[in-house]
C-alpha cells in the first residue's frame, strides 16, 4: 500500500470523519487487521480560519504548502487537502512538494458524471460557493453546470459550517434551513446537490430520509478515492 499524506484540522471534526472512512475502505479492501498508512498534519484551524476572513490565501497557501513539504520529508507518498476550501489554493500547495495531489473535485466530478447529472447545487463555504476554484474545476474537467444559493441563504450556510459544525453542534433547526436550501437549488433545476463542505455531512446525511434530488457527500468520496489510491486501484 502507499503512504498518502493529510493535510488536516480544518476542522478537525471533519479529520476525524476522513480518518474512520479511509481506514474502513482499506480494512474492507485488504481484510484482516489492515488499516491505512497515513501521515497526517492537522493545522490549528483557528490561524486558517482568520487568513481567510482577511483573504490573505497567499499567506494560507505558504502555510499549508510548507505542511506538504513536511509531509513529503516523512515518507508521504501523495497529498490529500482534507477540506473542499483550501483546494482554493492547491496551486500554492503543489509548489512546495512534488507530491500527487488528490483533488476532492475530482473524486466528486467522477460520482456526478458516472451517475448522469449535469446541473448541480452547490452548498459549503462562502468561499466555495462564491469563488470559482471548485466551479470551474467541476465544470471545465467534468462538463457540468454549477450553481448556489441566493445572497441570504449562502450567509446562513456559512455562518451554520463555521458556528456549528466546525464547533461539534449539530442542531435540528440548521438541519431544516439546510433542507429548505436543497429544495430551493432543486426547483431551480439543479438534478443533484454537493454537499462541498467536509463538515456538512456530519448534519446531513444524505442516505437519510427523502431528498427532491440526490446528494453526493465531498468528504466521502474523496475518502473513497483516498482508499483506491492507496491500495493501488487507481493511478
Amino acid at each position: 500500500m502507499k503512504r498518502l499524506g493529510v493535510l488536516g484540522g480544518m476542522s478537525w471534526e471533519s479529520t476525524c470523519v476522513y480518518y474512520r472512512l479511509i481506514n474502513q475502505g482499506v480494512a474492507q479492501r485488504e481484510g484482516g487487521l489492515a488499516s491505512a498508512p497515513l501521515q497526517l498534519h492537522s493545522v490549528n484551524f483557528a490561524e486558517v480560519a482568520e487568513l481567510q476572513r482577511e483573504a490573505r490565501w497567499e499567506d494560507a497557501g505558504k502555510l499549508l504548502g510548507q505542511a506538504a513539504a513536511g509531509l513529503e520529508r516523512a515518507g508521504a507518498q501523495g497529498l490529500l487537502i482534507a477540506t473542499n476550501t483550501m483546494h482554493k489554493v492547491a496551486p500554492i500547495i503543489q509548489q512546495y512538494s512534488h507530491l500527487p495531489l488528490l483533488h476532492i473535485g475530482d473524486a466528486t466530478g467522477r460520482a456526478l458524471h458516472a451517475a448522469g447529472r449535469r446541473r448541480v447545487g452547490l452548498l459549503g463555504t462562502r468561499f466555495t460557493m462564491e469563488d470559482a476554484f471548485l466551479r470551474q474545476h467541476l465544470e471545465q474537467h467534468f462538463e457540468l453546470r454549477c450553481e448556489v444559493p441566493d445572497a441570504a441563504d449562502r450567509d446562513e450556510v456559512h455562518r451554520i459550517i463555521f458556528e456549528e459544525l466546525c464547533q461539534g453542534r449539530l442542531v435540528d433547526a440548521s438541519r431544516q434551513r439546510y433542507r429548505q436550501v436543497i429544495s430551493q437549488l432543486a426547483d431551480r433545476g439543479c438534478d443533484a446537490v454537493v454537499l462541498a463542505c467536509t463538515e456538512i455531512s456530519l448534519l446531513i446525511d444524505p442516505a437519510a430520509g427523502a431528498w427532491p434530488v440526490p446528494l453526493f457527500d465531498t468528504t466521502a468520496l474523496h475518502a473513497q478515492a483516498a482508499v483506491d489510491w492507496i491500495t493501488g486501484d487507481t493511478p
